[in-house]
C-alpha cells in the first residue's frame, strides 16, 4: 500500500513538472503583458536630429538600456504578449554625437510629416544640386 502511494505522488509530481500544455478553458481571461518602453510611430515622428539628451527623454522616456561601455548609445524595447497570444517586440536604437542626437535605428521609419525626414529631403536636394 506504501509503495502505491508513494508512486502515484511521484507520477503525479512528474506530470506536475511536464511541458504538455493544458487545454485551454472557454471563458477564461488571460491577462495581456507587456515590459519596456512603448514606442509609437507619434513619438518617433517627434524626433528631430540635433535634439539633446533632455529633449529626447521629454519625447521617448527614460531608456530601458544605456550601454555602461558606449554612453552615446541608448536602447528603448518594447516586449508584449496578448493574453494567450504571440510574443511580440518592438525596438529603437538612438545614437549621440556629442551629446546631441545623430540618428536612430529600429523597427519604425520616421513618418513623410516629421522633421526627419524634412532634414533628409533638405540634405538629398542640397547633394543633387552639388
Amino acid at each position: 500500500m506504501l509503495r502505491t502511494l508513494i508512486l502515484l505522488v511521484a507520477t503525479l509530481s512528474f506530470a506536475a513538472c511536464s511541458s504538455i500544455p493544458l487545454p485551454q478553458f472557454p471563458g477564461v481571461y488571460k491577462i495581456g503583458i507587456s515590459q519596456g518602453n512603448i514606442i509609437t510611430q507619434e513619438m518617433v515622428d517627434q524626433l528631430e536630429p540635433g535634439m539633446t539628451r533632455r529633449q529626447v527623454v521629454f519625447v521617448m522616456g527614460t531608456p530601458l538600456v544605456r550601454d555602461p561601455y558606449n554612453q552615446d548609445r541608448w536602447d528603448y524595447v518594447f516586449n508584449y504578449q496578448p493574453g494567450g497570444g504571440e510574443r511580440g517586440q518592438e525596438r529603437m536604437t538612438l545614437y549621440f554625437d556629442n551629446d546631441l542626437l545623430s540618428r536612430f535605428e529600429g523597427d519604425f521609419e520616421p513618418g513623410e510629416d516629421a522633421a526627419w525626414s524634412r532634414s533628409a529631403s533638405i540634405t538629398d536636394e542640397t547633394d543633387a544640386n552639388s
